[in-house]
């Protein structure tokens, strides 16, 4: 069935969708379940039961989350050319339940000896094969479950904005369960348990996607299904051949992994590439507008860069600063620290409508802020999400450690500066770049939030303690030190917020037009 030509009549609904909407909804729900489910989990599993240093935790966090953002460009690309979005889908999926589950093998707990940490090498191997896995599993699936929601719909199908926020939801509804469940049971009961659950949950949305495949109606399949027939190792065709390779990648991963530095480095190489590529494209391929379109977005990149650093600081020194220094008890319940990253997705969920409706009823007024403004305003908000736990940490309570509301108040005003910088900035990348490099231009805008982890993980290193720095330091010494990691952030984060809100009218008369 040929991919371009939608009949809507051929496709069966529910609520007025496509059903192919609710099996793509239900599958990145449970492959976020088994993301989120792990991602909160992991740097304290690292530090508590492998008895990393901080620096090293922070490392293998910061290689992990850079790959994951990078590889999707590689998984992308191979879907759009050969294998088709449903192919993908299934294949990462596959490779996402066996990293998961490879999680949940703990090994023995490492054990300090004579001032030497003694750790379980084996179970570490597996560990690090199992990231692998997960990485080249979101490599598949991640950017190819969103390409086959936008093929349910015609291109001029009114239903298409609602069925995509209705899938969206299905990110956070995974995203915020997950990080409860999986985060309680791996602080309560042991780190393998918090790690299977997730595992169980990628496992639940493979089956579910295999079972709803019906529902697509091929829309899913490859445009050119002879090219994956084709022959080119011996017997084996392209389709085996891209599987293959694939999988003998995997050592290749558990390798880089390993080695934080080989990942940072390659990615400001990549990216500075890729900014060289689109300026050579403004001054010897483009028109002025479309000039003056290119230099606007390299401009929105960078900011973002800044802004997730900040937003990401979520799985590394905000999950350390909830663990070590802040009191988690909530009306008499404990809650795991693991679990405060649930609030981001909370957030998203209770706040999404009320900004769609204010965007609007601005809009309505000419009072909407252009996308710069939008920049500015979303970084200012992340900067004050670190100033709301600089001013908590001057105001202990007699413990001497951080009353919760502090950080419920960060997380709040993170997501809700994500909400003013996240839904516009894909949306302005397909805007201002010429028709001829939007791909290029989407590859760029990923690889600077690939970037923006290994930065994140890097400015956490900051308030790292490290060897027995924290059985030695007292709970005021620590706190100052969180403290003045996030005052950096702070001003950070508001001094960039500002300098996009100063230059905003220059860049929307570099916009020409597009909002």
């Amino acid at each position: 069935m040929s991919t371009t030509e939608i009949n809507p009549e051929a496709q069966e609904e529910l609520f007025g969708h496509p059903k192919g909407l609710y099996v793509c909804f239900f599958t990145e729900l449970w492959e976020r379940f088994s993301f989120y489910g792990m991602k909160f989990l992991l740097i304290l599993y690292l530090t508590k039961y492998h008895l990393f240093s901080d620096s090293a935790g922070l490392d293998v966090l910061g290689a992990y989350a850079g790959l994951v953002y990078t590889i999707p460009l590689i998984g992308g690309m191979l879907a759009d050319r050969y294998l088709g979005p449903r192919k993908a889908v299934l294949f990462g999926g596959i490779l996402l339940v066996l990293g998961h589950l490879l999680m949940a093998v703990e090994g023995d707990q490492a054990t300090m000896v004579a001032g030497e940490v003694i750790r379980d090498t084996a179970a570490l191997n597996v560990f690090y094969m199992a990231l692998a896995l997960i990485i080249l599993g979101v490599g598949f699936l991640k950017p190819n479950i969103s390409t086959i929601v936008g093929k349910l719909y015609a291109d001029n199908d009114p239903r298409r904005d609602s069925g995509f926020t209705i899938f969206y939801m299905g990110i956070n509804l995974g995203s915020f369960t997950a990080t409860l469940l999986c985060g309680w049971l791996g602080e309560t009961y042991g780190w393998g348990y918090g790690f299977g659950a997730a595992g169980i949950g990628m496992f639940l949305g493979l089956i579910f996607f295999m079972y709803g495949q019906k529902y697509l109606y091929g829309h899913a399949d490859p445009t050119e299904p002879e090219k994956l027939s084709k022959k080119v190792l011996g017997p084996i065709n392209v389709e085996w051949t891209i599987y293959l390779l694939s999988i003998l990648s995997l050592p290749l991963v558990w390798f880089v992994v390993q080695r934080e530095a080989w990942v940072h480095s390659g990615q400001w190489i990549f990216l500075v590439v890729a900014a060289g590529f689109m300026m050579f494209w403004a001054f010897a391929k483009s028109t002025p507008v479309e000039r003056h379109r290119i230099f606007v977005l390299i401009v929105l990149i960078l900011s973002t860069i800044v802004f997730w650093a900040l937003f990401e600081q979520a799985g590394a020194s905000m999950t350390f600063f909830a663990d070590r220094v802040m009191d988690r008890n909530i009306f008499g319940f404990e809650v795991k620290a693991s679990q405060f990253g649930s609030l981001n997705a909370g957030f998203i969920i209770l706040l999404a409508p009320v900004f769609a409706w204010m965007w609007v009823w601005l809009s309505k007024r000419n009072l909407e802020p252009s996308t710069p403004a939008k920049f500015g305003l979303g970084l200012i908000q992340a900067g004050l999400g670190f100033g709301a736990l600089v001013l908590g940490a001057t105001m202990p309570e007699a413990s001497g450690k951080v009353a919760w509301i502090w950080l419920v108040l960060a997380y709040l005003l993170h997501t809700t500066g994500e909400l003013a910088l996240s839904p516009v900035g894909l949306s302005a990348v397909t805007k201002l770049a010429p028709k001829k490099i939007v791909g290029f231009s989407m590859g760029t805008w990923f690889l600077a939030t690939a970037l923006s982890e290994t930065l994140a993980t890097r400015l956490s290193k900051f308030a790292a303690f490290d060897g027995d720095a924290a059985a030695t330091m007292s709970m005021a010494e620590q706190v100052a030190k969180y403290s003045e990691l996030f005052n950096f952030l702070m001003w950070l984060g508001i001094g960039m917020g500002v300098f996009m809100l100063v230059i905003t009218p220059l860049l929307k008369k570099g916009m020409h037009g597009v909002h």
